[in-house]
């Protein structure tokens, strides 16, 4: 049997969904607590720390 090439709709769908998949596991959130806690020297740390200290004004 010969290999079969995706059409392009179905190799944009796979590229899709694997992109998507990939920015979902880059937003979850770390829950306080957890095994995966933040690190302090982190930029999204650093970055919440302004954030409180601006909305504490």
């Amino acid at each position: 049997m010969g290999v079969t090439r995706l059409k392009r709709k179905d190799r944009r769908n796979k590229t899709v969904s694997r992109l998507e998949v990939q920015f979902l596991k880059l937003a979850t959130n770390l829950e306080p607590g957890s095994r995966s806690k933040e690190k302090a020297s982190s930029q999204i740390a650093k970055n919440n720390a302004v954030l409180a200290q601006l909305s504490a004004k």
